[in-house]
């Protein structure tokens, strides 16, 4: 691994403690240029995760908190008549920052659910007319409670697809846990120096362009996304969309393990985080359900002719 991915890494494992799977999966979403969503009970991490995330790849960081009563407005900004100047001058909103922690997505109103979906996709804000380009990089990290929690609101298929990739972080082991209890600071530690520059993080993300892959790794791809359209097994067939994201995610996963190219095991590793929320319907509880990631995954041989 790079070492200054190695270095990042190591930054966030320590406010993130025994999460080592979870956090490379969170850089592989960012390095693929992607928005990630982090499903889990209250109080596991996941908002620490996105400040330390932030942190060490140097970005400027915003945290909008989706409540019931949370307009598109206060997210977004408006414009506001300025009577010195006899005009309006537009006042930014939080999303004007290169990552947004949108905390607790889903207790927000579909409203202002579905004014982040041109912020994620086309990377701009349309607002009286005007269309306002965001930061770059930019990047969403929606955190969301299980949907048997009181006061959600599920998200769409639309806006789930959204995200490159989801993943949960789930408790800590005894061990892990044990660390936490002994810290000697519970309110949190700080956030980490930044172990990348923009500038780095960029061409970082410019090598994972070039990383190859090969036609029998494009067959396995298409087999897969092919055999979720094919049966019934599968609530929401994976769309193009998520054909392009899987092969995304999986040169990340491959230059984040030091190589140019992708083998089947990237695949593997990244399909459940890449595919899951996306074949599932939104009222659907992750929690508890048969995985279909690990069905299609047995269901094709990447060896097979």
């Amino acid at each position: 691994m790079h070492p200054q991915l190695q270095h990042a890494m190591n930054q966030v494992s320590e406010q993130v403690i025994g999460k080592h799977q979870q956090i490379k999966l969170a850089f592989t979403c960012l390095l693929a240029n992607g928005h990630l969503l982090i499903e889990d009970l209250p109080g596991m991490g996941k908002t620490t995760l996105s400040h330390a995330l932030a942190g060490v790849f140097g970005l400027d960081f915003s945290r909008i908190q989706f409540t019931s009563d949370l307009l598109p407005a206060d997210m977004l900004g408006l414009n506001i008549f300025d009577s010195t100047k006899q005009s309006f001058q537009f006042h930014p909103g939080p999303i004007f920052n290169q990552l947004i922690l949108a905390d607790e997505i889903n207790r927000a109103s579909p409203k202002t659910q579905s004014a982040l979906l041109e912020a994620m996709e086309e990377k701009q804000v349309s607002l009286d007319g005007e269309t306002r380009a965001l930061p770059s990089p930019f990047f969403v990290i929606g955190t969301q409670n299980p949907m048997h929690q009181s006061g959600t609101y599920p998200l769409p298929e639309s806006q789930l697809d959204r995200f490159l990739m989801r993943i949960q972080l789930g408790y800590p082991d005894w061990q892990a846990e044990k660390a936490m209890l002994l810290a000697q600071d519970f309110s949190g530690k700080q956030t980490p120096k930044p172990s990348l520059t923009i500038a780095e993080f960029t061409q970082m993300q410019g090598q994972i362009t070039k990383v190859n892959v090969s036609d029998a790794i494009l067959e396995y791809i298409l087999k897969l996304v092919t055999h979720s359209r094919e049966n019934d097994g599968f609530p929401n067939p994976l769309s193009p969309r998520a054909s392009k994201a899987l092969m995304q995610a999986s040169k990340a996963w491959a230059f984040l393990h030091g190589r140019d190219y992708v083998i089947p095991e990237d695949i593997q590793a990244v399909l459940p985080s890449v595919a899951e929320h996306r074949m599932r319907a939104a009222m659907s509880d992750f929690n508890g359900q048969t995985s279909l990631s690990d069905r299609l995954l047995d269901a094709i041989d990447p060896l097979a002719a």
